[in-house]
């Protein structure tokens, strides 16, 4: 795995880890002309293509499972225009038939749905009055239960052997005493300032979360006949992550830090276990660099989890290990695969696991023997990215060795398919035709490019706005990826596809530093970052520009988190490009080191030391080092709730920008964390302002 996953999914894909028409755009009254000559140059595509308002229309796949060899249960999320949030509900699958029906009917935002080893329950939880609760349905009397009645939602819900007992991780709050107590008492009927808030935790606020509370993810186990919660863990440190119960039912495994200064130490965990009755806890394992995902195969005679030899490099993929639990003997399943690993499952015959894996800008799956012995599936998964081509996917296994997944398309979102060895792959699922079947959508290609630097192929892709005449001259957009250590891919990307809608070719690539390739490939920027991968990145444009398609005129460039980085770099060492839009940039790597959420990580990983030992260094590789030569009409685009690179950051490069007498502008998404497009109007909002600040721009009309 790789060291650390920021993206817009959790901290998943963008680095940093990533609605209706104009109608929801804060449109200011200069930015109108540019939407005019929006509508007029989308009369160059058929009228059938993408507009804003189909955003809303998607449905994605996610969480699938066999409740038997013949049913598979899946999450079935979409877009409510109405509350502007995806909602989530359980579907069903018969393989043999391929009838498709609602598992659970009429109740709605149903997550975290597991089914119980006995095959008679399925355990999920439900909001009631704001707050998630679990929940058991019953599949022979088809009928629900609510468990608890807590003040959090429990989390990694897991089923005990014998079908009798629940464990998850709650959130446990520890309130801290302010250090100052002697505050007199106020008059009656006098209106005094809030109290001051005391903060003394390391880690104190979390992109997505805010300022954190104090207390930890804790884990409790619960009768499945219902009653109080029993908390098993405790400690100034989180014990969360996924469970798995021993065979005997009598401890639960899991990793935790276990230290009170953990949050200095980012990649510290080992596995421990807890018994059940007595909360005494013993520990498992104690290597160098952490562990994590306990999972036990379901002979109870092997441990398996991931582990990442950690060398305080920015990339770093880990291994899959297997800790045979009579013996102590460790092997090391996957050390000679050098790929981000994912999910993983046991066989039932407990003789292996299937994974997945990233190579090559997608998403994999393989199998591997005790011994190590790694054979591919012909299986390519993904569908679960809702804005950018990231990579992504799911999968689940049966008794029987079949495996459903998520599939991967470059023209529509993920559906569920089956693998069965020796049998062709069988679609279950069609989510989206009628959303998307009548849409001219961009047609998705592989680039071939090679690096000016050193000769590496580069993969890129280009989309083809529907419509496409190669006779004709279009314009073109640069989309650069975050993370920096990401990858995209040959996938669906609605605002990728919102963007060709709008008669523009874009192209899309993994330069040097992104996952998938190995990590030689991942670290050529460690400690050198932005650098070559701007090279890269121009040979990108520089390919699709040979072409003879594009308007070498009208060339734009964007990108958010690491490609935020990249965007702003790059208008600083080139003047190609008639305008830039830079998203939730890092500017300063000096001022960044010092208000992102997680600043013990990067200032060891992504830093050779303290920030203000290495200033010199930092500076040279911080875009508003070149602010001076930057010449290219730039907007900012941020959210206001972004503690993964503070809107701060944004905001240095704007002013610096008016300085220099740049034309510059800002938009600032209220409420949005470091995810802008966790929901659909913000996703509308922000292809929305990214296009009419190229149309804006563009020199002319670039089609004749």
């Amino acid at each position: 795995m790789s060291a650390f996953r920021f993206t817009s999914r959790s901290i998943r894909k963008g680095f940093l880890a990533t609605s209706t028409a104009f109608s929801l755009l804060a449109v200011s009254a200069s930015q109108t002309y540019a939407i005019q000559e929006q509508e007029d140059s989308a009369s160059l595509v058929p009228s059938n293509a993408l507009v804003f308002d189909d955003t809303f229309n998607l449905e994605f796949v996610a969480s699938p499972q066999f409740i038997d060899d013949k049913t598979v249960v899946y999450a079935r999320q979409s877009m409510d225009i109405m509350t502007d949030s995806r909602q989530s509900r359980l579907w069903q699958v018969d393989i043999k038939s391929g009838e498709h029906r609602p598992f659970i009917g009429l109740d709605e935002n149903l997550s975290q749905a597991t089914l119980s080893p006995n095959g008679k329950m399925v355990a999920y939880t439900k909001a009631v009055n704001g707050r998630g609760q679990l929940h058991l349905y019953y599949l022979d009397t088809m009928q629900s239960v609510r468990l608890t009645n807590t003040s959090e939602t429990p989390r990694q819900l897991t089923w005990s052997h014998n079908s009798k007992s629940l464990a998850f991780t709650l959130f446990t709050q520890e309130k801290q005493k302010p250090i100052f107590t002697a505050m007199p008492s106020k008059p009656e009927g006098a209106q005094w300032a809030e109290q001051a808030t005391y903060i003394d935790a390391v880690q104190y606020r979390g992109d997505g979360r805010g300022y954190l509370r104090e207390g930890f993810d804790q884990i409790y186990v619960l009768p499945v006949e219902g009653g109080t919660p029993r908390q098993l863990t405790s400690g100034k440190f989180p014990s969360g992550g996924a469970l798995s119960f021993s065979n005997d039912n009598d401890w639960v495994y899991f990793a935790t830090p276990h230290q009170e200064n953990y949050a200095l130490n980012p990649l510290s965990s080992d596995i421990y276990k807890v018994n059940v009755k007595t909360a005494d806890i013993e520990q498992v394992t104690d290597l160098e660099g952490p562990e994590g995902s306990p999972t036990l195969s379901p002979d109870g005679k092997y441990l398996a989890f991931t582990q990442l030899n950690d060398r305080k490099l920015s990339y770093q993929n880990g291994d899959l290990v297997v800790l045979e639990l009579n013996s102590g003997n460790l092997t090391r399943l996957t050390e000679a695969l050098d790929r981000s690993l994912g999910k993983f499952e046991w066989r039932r015959d407990s003789r292996g696991l299937v994974f997945s894996y990233l190579d090559h800008g997608e998403t994999k799956l393989a199998t591997v023997n005790l011994k190590g012995d790694i054979k591919p599936i012909d299986v390519t998964l993904g569908g679960q990215a809702f804005g950018r081509p990231y990579t992504s996917g799911d999968f689940a296994v049966s008794d029987k060795g079949d495996i459903v997944y998520t599939t991967a398309s470059r023209t529509t979102p993920g559906d569920l398919a089956l693998y069965r060895k020796g049998k062709k792959d069988t679609q279950l699922t069609d989510l989206n035709s009628d959303a998307l079947g009548h849409k001219a959508l961009a047609q998705v290609q592989d680039l071939s490019v090679v690096s000016s630097v050193d000769e590496r192929p580069i993969d890129a892709w280009i989309a083809l706005p529907p419509g496409f005449d190669s006779s004709k001259k279009y314009p073109f957009i640069l989309e650069i990826h975050g993370g920096p250590h990401a990858a995209y891919g040959p996938h669906f990307a609605m605002e990728i596809q919102l963007m060709a809608a709008q008669g523009y070719v874009v192209a899309w690539s993994n330069p040097r530093g992104s996952s998938s390739y190995g990590e030689d490939f991942g670290n050529l920027i460690h400690h050198n970052y932005p650098s070559e991968d701007y090279n890269d990145l121009m040979d990108v444009v520089d390919a699709v520009v040979e072409k003879g398609y594009v308007d070498s005129d009208n060339l734009f460039i964007t990108g958010g988190s690491g490609g935020g980085v990249l965007t702003a770099w790059s208008i600083g060492k080139t003047e190609r490009f008639r305008a830039a839009v830079v998203a939730k940039p890092v500017i300063n790597w000096m001022s960044f080191a010092l208000t992102a959420d997680a600043y013990p990580f990067f200032s060891q990983y992504w830093m050779a030391d303290k920030p203000w030992n290495i200033a010199d260094k930092l500076w040279k590789r911080s875009p508003l080092s070149l602010v001076g030569n930057v010449k290219t009409p730039t907007m900012l685009l941020t959210g206001e709730a972004d503690y993964r690179t503070p809107i701060s950051e944004s905001e240095q490069y704007y002013q610096a920008l008016k300085l220099q007498g740049v034309d510059a502008a800002m938009v600032r998404i209220p409420g949005a964390s470091h995810g802008i497009a966790s929901r659909p109007s913000r996703l509308i909002q922000k292809v929305g302002n990214i296009m009419a600040w190229f149309e804006r721009y563009r020199k002319e009309k670039a089609t004749e």
